[in-house]
């Protein structure tokens, strides 16, 4: 075989085209070694950030930063409960040496500072615990040369605080000592001893709420916003009332006034569902992690519900009554004990989040996704036809 002989095929029309110079594989034509590299890296990436890994590794790295938050947020606030202060009513000579060492001993005992509001009266002091502005009534009594305890808690008002103080003032009585007798003013009703079944069904009412609106984007993206808001509420209403009837007439856990409780747990999911419908307008897919770290790793562990807000630590105490989850439990919980002194607050707190929410998805509904044209296009045949019947 001649040396000049060339046996690369024909290229189309005959000629023969010179190959490129540097024609390696790996590396791009005409570049360095260190210039193909960083081209290669930055191909890789586009690749991969239009490619549906990027998205999953995302939602993988979100979860488990969810997952520890969840986790951290509850045990950071009930595991341990420890009380910060709590207001306590008085009624008597809470100077006396034997009142005195008393209630300085259960403070030591408690590593806390009971807010002491002194009564004229025994029915005055009740009507306290009715508006909840306290958790327990003492009263002293002098009894001969010693001075008698009835200290009186309210586990409706919470059960925690309640059993916190029901533990640890014996001890101290029978330290210091002076008589004590203890009652409570304000029992839980049997079927929930512990008091956790208002923030039960507080919680299926937030994240049915939000997790419904999740869905009516996902499976009913077509819906208009003035449907949308409608399927909403209907959802509301209708989870709510699956809410009550389980827990009041089939399970028996809570004799609840049916129709005010079931309107409380529809307004709480309604406020939920319209939380996300605002976020998921403002943010879009990623709506769900600004729906999740309000209501959910901030707002049920700072309700009140599982924990009586003197046990929370102060600053979440404070904010988690203005949170949905703890407007809803305080409303609810009001509404089943504490009847004859309700308050408006948390109800214009559920609507401080409800109307602003919708308002905002209102104005920017065009932003929304999902929606149809209220007027079904035109096709062209049927434009033609139409115009064929005019002439």
């Amino acid at each position: 075989m001649s040396p000049d002989h060339d046996d690369t095929p024909p290229r189309p029309g005959g000629a023969h085209l010179p190959d490129p110079p540097d024609s390696r594989p790996g590396q791009p034509p005409g570049g360095s070694h260190r210039h193909g590299r960083s081209r290669g890296v930055r191909d890789r990436w586009r690749e991969f950030a239009e490619s549906p890994f990027l998205p999953a590794l995302v939602i993988l790295l979100i979860v488990a930063a969810g997952a520890g938050l969840f986790a951290g947020s509850y045990t950071y606030n009930m595991a341990n409960p420890t009380p910060r202060h709590i207001p306590t009513a008085v009624v008597g000579d809470g100077t006396a040496p034997g009142a005195k060492a008393f209630t300085d001993g259960l403070e030591k005992a408690l590593n806390t500072s009971l807010s002491l509001h002194p009564y004229p009266s025994a029915s005055a002091a009740r009507h306290a615990v009715e508006e909840q502005r306290v958790f327990a009534v003492v009263t002293f009594r002098a009894a001969g040369a010693r001075t008698a305890v009835r200290m009186d808690v309210a586990s409706a008002a919470g059960q925690s605080v309640a059993q916190i103080l029901a533990t640890a003032a014996p001890k101290v009585a029978k330290a210091v000592p002076v008589p004590l007798t203890v009652g409570d003013l304000k029992p839980l009703q049997k079927g929930d001893p512990r008091g956790l079944a208002i923030f039960y069904i507080t919680l299926a009412s937030v994240i049915l709420g939000f997790v419904g609106a999740i869905q009516l984007s996902v499976n009913a993206r077509r819906l208009l916003p003035f449907e949308r808001v409608l399927a909403i509420v209907a959802n509301s209403l209708l989870g709510a009332f699956t809410i009550a009837a389980v827990v009041d007439w089939w399970l028996g856990a809570l004799d609840l006034p049916f129709v005010e409780s079931w309107l409380i747990l529809a307004l709480t999911m309604f406020t939920s569902a319209m939380v996300f419908t605002m976020f998921n307008t403002l943010f879009g897919r990623w709506a769900l992690l600004p729906t999740w770290g309000l209501l959910v790793l901030l707002g049920n562990p700072s309700s009140g519900g599982a924990v009586s807000w003197p046990l929370l630590p102060s600053v979440l105490g404070r904010i988690g009554q203005w949170l949905p989850p703890g407007a809803s439990v305080n409303a609810q919980h009001t509404a089943v004990y504490f009847s004859d002194a309700q308050h408006v607050f948390p109800y214009l707190v559920l609507l401080l989040w409800a109307v602003p929410s919708t308002a905002v998805f209102w104005v920017w509904r065009h932003r929304h996704p999902g929606g149809r044209d209220a007027r079904p296009a035109t096709t062209p045949t049927h434009a033609a036809d139409g115009g064929a019947a005019a002439g």
